[in-house]
């Protein structure tokens, strides 16, 4: 039995997927799972039996007629029995349509978007736990008819930790601790602590290479692993801080626990990362405004940003 899935989003995103899919394919052991995503995505998956990796250049398959080459090659090379939209936006609606005509059975993602648009709404004063993420996907092979039981526990592969790992950015400023916060969380911790900086780009390099120069204890892995080698890294930490961003699911595909930062978004839209606790969020609970997005690419509706700006050093160092 063979499904074929595919995720095009972002890579916290594709991430969550992955215990999702370990846990599904041990309740279930004669199916595979044909997982087409970006193809520098691919290290999240390497670790999983009778997971097939595809991956594609979405370049390569622009517009309709590049979809519909894609949902030919893709159908050519797998022969899927089953049909699973992890993703649920234009481009994949269009591949879902391609299938349905060809007589194929396509079960798509419920993303709960009228949930999430009511949570995030700053005169909604009674906000509420929306379903998990990783339960939404897993929902999905459920409509197959499967048998899916998520654990919602970590699974430590490393038994020597040590250290502390910090990725202090996020794609937007409304996930992303102000950096003079960070940079003083470090300088104490780093004092009993050895700190391990996680980063991409240029800038972001640039910056923690800088902190590592100034604080002793720490050192700088931006730019400088592979997402296999920083997957390992993970691992071997005692714990990783990281905002509401890629880093905390990493964490969760490797079993390491992590303390999550979260200012605009909120747990409550399903985002906490798999078997992370949630005594292990740092937030602050009494903003009625909050979320407002969730994503974190809104501005602030009130334009101060209390909800990063009250947030203290010491909130983060009694969760360790």
């Amino acid at each position: 039995m063979r499904i074929l899935a595919y995720r095009f989003s972002a890579f916290g995103d594709v991430a969550m997927t992955m215990p999702v899919f370990r846990e599904f394919l041990e309740q279930n052991p004669n199916v595979e799972i044909v997982i087409v995503t970006r193809s520098n995505f691919e290290a999240l998956f390497t670790d999983l039996e009778r997971v097939i990796f595809k991956g594609i250049d979405l370049d390569d398959y622009k517009g309709f007629l590049g979809l519909r080459k894609l949902a030919k090659e893709l159908l050519d090379e797998f022969r899927p029995n089953y049909i699973a939209d992890l993703h649920d936006v234009i481009r994949t609606k269009i591949l879902d349509k391609i299938y349905v005509r060809k007589g194929h059975r396509v079960f798509k993602i419920n993303k709960g978007k009228e949930e999430k648009e009511e949570l995030t709404d700053v005169w909604n004063l009674d906000k509420i736990q929306l379903k998990k993420t990783v339960e939404r996907y897993a929902d999905v092979f459920r409509e197959m008819g499967f048998r899916v039981e998520l654990s919602h526990q970590l699974r430590p592969q490393s038994n020597e930790k040590s250290g502390i790992g910090f990725a202090p950015f996020a794609q937007h400023k409304g996930k992303m601790l102000p950096l003079e916060k960070s940079f003083e969380l470090v300088k104490i911790l780093a004092q009993k602590y050895p700190i391990y900086f996680f980063g991409g780009g240029k800038n972001e390099t640039e910056t923690l290479e800088n902190w590592e120069r100034q604080i002793p204890n720490t050192k700088s892995l931006a730019g400088k692993l592979n997402l296999s080698e920083e997957l390992k890294k993970i691992a071997q930490l005692e714990v990783m801080i990281s905002m509401d961003s890629a880093n905390m699911h990493l964490a969760s595909i490797v079993g390491t626990r992590c303390i999550s930062i979260w200012s605009s978004t909120h747990p409550y839209a399903g985002f906490l990362g798999f078997g992370q606790s949630e005594d292990d969020v740092v937030q602050i609970n009494d903003l009625t405004c909050r979320p407002c997005s969730v994503f974190g690419d809104k501005e602030c509706y009130r334009g101060d940003w209390a909800c990063l700006e009250e947030i203290s050093v010491q909130q983060i160092i009694d969760k360790i």
